[in-house]
This record gives structure tokens, C-alpha cells and sequence, in this order.
């Protein structure tokens, strides 16, 4: 079979290695990996020369925030900077949307604003709250991909957290279904205890990122995991014997590295829980975030240099899986930029069209390469969503979602580039490495050099039906 159009280059990143290669796509599937040089005639071929060609993206951690806070972002504007950030596929949270993605309904009115506003393709988490455990089958039924919950409270009064009897009692639920539970590991009692201390202390500067960081302590992370593994532990022995061994949890945007022995125990023993961070903790360090600057606020904190450093060895080894951008916008205002109050700001970093040159950047002063880049924020998150046949890899069989990029290339954050709804970003005048030239989703180039040439194509990705 001639193939549709065939997308070569001298730095094709496979899961054989990087090297020359041409990718052959039939009905945007990649049908085979072949030399570079053998193409037929007639084709149709994408040269994408020294540039490297690499999976597109799978962002598993995105608040695109439609319907009910399209303001603060959309489908439209998020998934034309995932476009134009190497991003072809990206996972909803169910929260901070109006209603949040608790019950099947919620779940049909998200896509229904989705259809037809997607530059690329478009998966959905559905949530746990209290007392929806009765929804979670109907969630899952209806294509959720897992679940979200927060073990402290999220930001938005319609998502409430969990306490530790609802999170048993959906976990039981989610074992039954074979489904994942992504949490946002922090427990309420540590960061109480810290604001009761800062408030019967002497007065604390609100401008002062050293306010915020202490208002958030590690401990609150840790607690949190230890939670999660004495629940796996307890769960883990009255299900076995049954077609799941055990509920799988996931932690999010983690930036504790004094939780990483847990999390280093729990695998040993053979707990069924995995981990993320993101972007944020691994380019920037406490130590050098500007007073006022609330556009560096985010839930858990950004901290020291010393942990971010930690973090970066976790993921080498493998403790860590995958970085995720945690989009999280808001309009400008509620970061409170004119007044830079850091405890009263919203807590959320606008990242998603940078993520590829932060992490690049970031990742060959360390002397990692593009392998370990594909597995971290391609084959990694796609593993997570159980989406790993389709999304995350050049191998045949797989969507033709590519990514082309210069790595040697670097330029200055302008927040004019970005295609978010709100520019207001910390990543603003940083210089990365790293320019994306070419997207295609299944074959078809959906971002070029700017443009956006095959308009919004993307699909909505439900489990069973990607």
C-alpha cells in the first residue's frame, strides 16, 4: 500500500533508538519505520532534515477549564498552544470547569463545549468527591479515562476533597473497575499548623515567596503519601485473589523530595502507586522567585534548589515517571500582580505551550537526551491514561502524531507568542532550547511555523474507544 504521505529526518526518535529513519502513515497510522531513503516515488514526503522528529506529546494534566470558566481558559485556546507546543494529546481535569466532571452529565455537557473547538486530540479524568461514588461506574462507563480527587481543598468550592474515609470507599469502588486514581497529595493539617504558627508569629510579609513557602511545608506532601500507602496496603489485602490486584494510584505534580524514600518503599514492596512533577519544579529553585511575583504561585509549592535537584535524580532513576505541565490559567487579576500578595493569590502556572524547551533545556545541562525526553513526556503519560498502543510512540500501529523540533535552536519567552487565553506566565523572558516547527495529528500537520493549518481536527479520546 502506497502511504499516504511519508515524514523522514536524520533524528527520529523510536523506541530503538534515535537515528534515520522515514515514517510511513496510512489513515494516520504509522504503517511502518523504514531507512530514510526508501520512499516510493509518488508519495507524498515531509523532510524534516537535521530537526528531530519525536512522538508528539502527551499532556495528562491540563485545566482547560471549559464550560463555566471559559474565561479563564477554553478548548479552542488551550489546544492551539498544545498544538503549537508539540502537544497532540491532552487529558482534562475534571475541575476547575462549571459543573466539574463528577457525574456522567457533567462529563456529556465537557465534551459537548469540546466537539468541534480541538486542534488536537482530547481525553477527559472524571472526578471523586464525597458521596459520588454511585457516579464512578457511570464516569467510567461513559469513557473517563481515571479519576481525580484532592486530599485538600482544590482551589473551587464545587470540588470538594476527600477525606480518608470517602478516599477508601472510592478506592474500593475504582478497584472494582480496574480504573487509576491521580491524587493531589496534600494533607490539610500540616499547612494549618504552619498558618496557625505564622499568624502567632510576628507578622509575616504576604509579598514574600519565603511567606508562601512556609504556609505550604513538605510535610504536608509527605503525610499525604503515607496515607496513600497505608490505604494501598490495607486495600491491597482484601482484594487479592481478584482480577485486580489492588487499586493503582497515581500522585500528582509532586515537589516533596523528603517523600521520595516512601514513594521508593511503596515500590519496593510493590504497592501499586507511580508519581509525576512538572516543568516548574524542575527549571526554577525557591531561592530565586522575586517578591511580588505571583505569577510563580502554584499548589504544592515551587521549592528550594536542593529539592529541585532531588527531584531531577528521582526521575533518572525512574521513581518519578513523567513531567506534566499542570496548566493551570486564570485571568490576570486573580494573580493579584499589582499588589504581588502571594496568600491571597490564585495558585496555578500557565505552561502548557512550553513544556518541550523547558524540560529540554533543563535536561541537557543535566546530560540527559532525547530518549529519556520522549519517555518522560510522551510514552510515560500515555502509559498512565492506558493510551500507550496509540499515543507516546513512533512504532507501528501507533497515531502518526510527531512533533519536529530544532534543538539546537533557543529563543526568549514573549508572552505574545503563547496561544493561551492569558499570558501571564513566570516563563516570560526566560531563554530556552528548543523550537517546535512542525505538529501533525495522524498524519495531518495541524501546527506550522505559526499557522495552523488543518483547523481544529482533534478527537475525543474515550477509554475503550481511542
Amino acid at each position: 500500500m502506497t502511504p499516504d504521505i511519508i515524514i523522514r529526518g536524520e533524528r527520529v526518535v523510536t523506541t530503538a533508538g534515535v537515528h534515520p529513519a522515514s515514517i510511513h502513515v496510512c489513515d494516520g497510522v504509522i504503517a511502518a519505520i523504514k531507512a530514510r531513503d526508501e520512499v516510493p516515488g509518488e508519495c507524498a514526503v515531509f523532510d524534516a532534515g537535521r530537526s528531530v522528529v519525536m512522538p508528539g506529546q502527551v499532556d495528562t494534566h491540563v485545566h482547560i477549564n471549559e464550560p463555566g470558566r471559559t474565561n479563564w481558559e477554553g478548548f479552542e485556546t488551550a489546544t492551539r498552544a498544545a498544538a503549537a507546543g508539540g502537544v497532540t494529546t491532552l487529558v482534562d481535569m475534571p475541575l476547575n470547569s462549571i459543573p466539574a466532571t463528577t457525574t456522567r452529565e457533567s462529563l456529556e455537557a465537557k465534551i459537548a463545549a469540546a466537539k468541534g473547538h480541538c486542534w488536537v486530540d482530547v481525553g477527559f479524568w472524571g472526578g471523586v468527591v464525597p458521596g459520588n461514588t454511585p457516579q464512578l461506574r457511570r464516569l467510567w462507563d461513559a469513557g473517563v479515562l481515571g479519576f481525580k480527587c484532592f486530599l485538600i481543598h482544590s482551589g473551587v468550592d464545587e470540588f470538594c476533597h476527600v477525606a480518608e474515609v470517602d478516599l477508601e470507599t472510592a478506592l474500593a469502588e475504582l478497584t472494582a473497575l480496574g480504573a487509576v486514581l491521580i491524587v493531589h497529595a496534600e494533607l490539610p493539617g500540616p499547612i494549618d499548623e504552619a498558618l496557625r504558627k505564622q499568624a502567632a508569629g510576628a507578622a509575616s510579609d504576604p509579598r514574600r515567596y519565603s511567606t508562601f513557602l512556609e504556609s505550604r511545608p513538605r510535610e504536608a506532601e509527605n503525610e499525604a503519601v503515607a496515607l496513600l500507602m497505608r490505604l494501598l496496603q490495607r486495600l491491597a489485602r482484601t482484594v487479592r485473589g481478584t482480577p485486580h490486584a489492588g487499586p493503582w494510584v497515581h500522585v500528582v505534580h509532586h515537589s516533596s523530595a523528603d517523600a521520595l524514600p516512601l514513594l521508593r518503599k511503596a515500590r519496593e514492596d510493590g504497592l501499586p502507586i507511580t508519581a509525576e512533577t512538572c516543568p516548574h519544579y524542575l527549571r526554577f529553585a525557591a531561592e530565586e522567585i522575586p517578591d511580588g511575583a505571583t505569577e510563580f504561585k502554584c499548589c504544592p509549592p515551587i521549592r528550594e534548589r536542593e529539592n529541585r535537584e532531588l527531584l531531577w535524580a528521582a526521575l533518572s532513576e525512574g521513581l518519578i515517571e513523567m513531567v506534566v505541565s499542570d496548566h493551570s490559567p486564570c485571568p490576570p487579576e486573580l494573580k493579584l500582580r499589582e499588589f504581588g500578595d502571594f496568600m491571597r493569590a490564585w495558585g496555578g502556572i500557565s505552561s502548557l505551550q512550553l513544556r518541550l524547551p523547558v524540560m529540554w533545556t533543563e535536561a541537557q545541562r543535566r546530560g540527559y537526551g532525547l530518549r529519556e525526553l520522549a519517555k518522560w513526556l510522551c510514552s510515560a503519560p500515555a502509559g498512565l491514561v492506558r493510551l500507550r498502543d496509540h499515543k507516546g510512540s513512533i512504532s507501528p500501529g501507533c497515531d502518526a502524531d510527531l512533533v519536529v523540533w530544532n534543538p539546537e535552536a533557543s529563543f526568549r519567552v514573549d508572552s505574545a507568542m503563547l496561544h493561551h487565553r492569558h499570558k501571564l506566565t513566570p516563563y516570560a523572558g526566560e531563554v530556552l532550547s528548543g523550537i517546535v516547527e512542525t505538529t501533525f495529528l495522524r498524519g495531518r500537520k495541524i501546527y506550522d511555523g505559526g499557522q495552523f493549518p488543518a483547523g481544529p481536527i482533534g478527537a475525543m479520546l474515550k477509554r475503550g474507544n481511542p
